[in-house]
């Protein structure tokens, strides 16, 4: 066991060297350190040697990936990318391009964030599933037929749709809760109760679909045959046999969204105004700046490679036929 997490980790290592590659490429095709100077010093007509000062004041008066003007190391070792890699992969974020702490933003946004992520996992995990089994148990009826259209029409609606419905009618009709916003403590609740309806809601689609899916393969296993040919009902077949036996694909899609929770929804932190992981990416994008960005990648990247480990491993403790050598 300690091999192979030794050995995955190691694999990790060159994965996540590219993506930060990648994501330096992508980001400097579309702007250069001259345009983020511009757009940090936000002034209209910025001389050259602003340009010029900012850039020296932040790192980007350097090649990107190769200096050609140096020698020997050098020529790697004096570049953007490796000046503001270096500390990445020891979890060292610096400071953004505004001169704010990323590390510390992090430890204060994440806790919005896994505040809105965690109850929308369960709760929704919990709803699909038990909506995919009701399917399961009264299959081949119009309940079965009208859910699986139920499920269809509501993945085909966009996921805006139900923001802004949901804000419309519950938030401003209605008045059950604020459209939006986030305080500290238990008086958080009253402004996640409704991202987090609205996050359930929008996934029981495609969810409930997925795991009926799953359901569907087991029913028609031979230890399914056999529990019904002992006398168990069908509620019982699909609850105590049928369920434990489709854990290890329950497992996996859960292990592995479990890191990214940290990182927060994009879209559901903007429209709510959450001052989560996920509206701090946004803004940084808005803002160009780049610190941010890539510290923001990198996290996803490195939680999401744990993920898959720790998948990995939770096999294991499912189904004691799979063994990790």
């Amino acid at each position: 066991m300690i091999q192979y997490i030794i050995r995955r980790s190691l694999y990790a290592l060159p994965l996540l060297l590219g993506v930060n590659i990648l994501t330096f490429v992508l980001f400097f095709v579309v702007n250069s350190p001259d345009d983020m100077a511009r757009m940090q010093l936000g002034q209209k007509h910025v001389t050259e040697q602003a340009i010029v000062n900012w850039k020296r004041q932040h790192g980007y008066d350097k090649p990107l990936l190769w200096n050609a003007e140096q020698s020997g190391v050098k020529k790697i070792s004096e570049t953007i990318f490796y000046r503001k890699s270096i500390g990445l992969f020891l979890f060292d974020f610096g400071t953004s391009d505004s001169g704010r702490n990323i590390g510390a933003d992090i430890k204060q946004r994440m806790w919005p964030s896994l505040a809105l992520a965690l109850p929308s996992l369960l709760v929704g995990l919990l709803v699909n599933i038990t909506v995919a089994l009701m399917m399961v148990l009264f299959r081949n009826t119009y309940l079965e037929f009208g859910s699986i259209v139920l499920c269809v029409i509501l993945m085909s609606i966009s996921s805006l749709f139900y923001i802004i419905g949901g804000q419309f009618l519950i938030g401003k009709l209605l008045k059950l809760v604020p459209i939006s916003g986030y305080d500290t403590g238990l008086e958080a609740i009253k402004f996640l109760v409704l991202p987090v309806l609205i996050s359930v809601v929008a996934g029981v689609g495609s969810g409930a679909r997925w795991y009926r899916t799953l359901f569907l393969e087991e029913v028609e296993k031979d230890y399914v045959r056999t529990a019904r040919a002992k006398g168990l009902s069908e509620p019982q077949v699909l609850f105590k046999h049928v369920l434990k036996n489709a854990m290890i694909p329950i497992l996996t899609g859960v292990v592995v969204i479990l890191p990214l929770l940290f990182m927060g929804s994009l879209i559901m932190e903007s429209f709510f105004s959450i001052p989560g992981l996920g509206s701090y990416t946004i803004d940084a994008i808005n803002r160009q700046d780049f610190a941010i960005v890539r510290s923001m990648v990198f996290l996803g990247s490195a939680l999401y490679i744990f993920g898959l480990l720790l998948t990995d491993i939770s096999y294991t403790l499912v189904d004691p036929r799979v063994r990790l050598s």
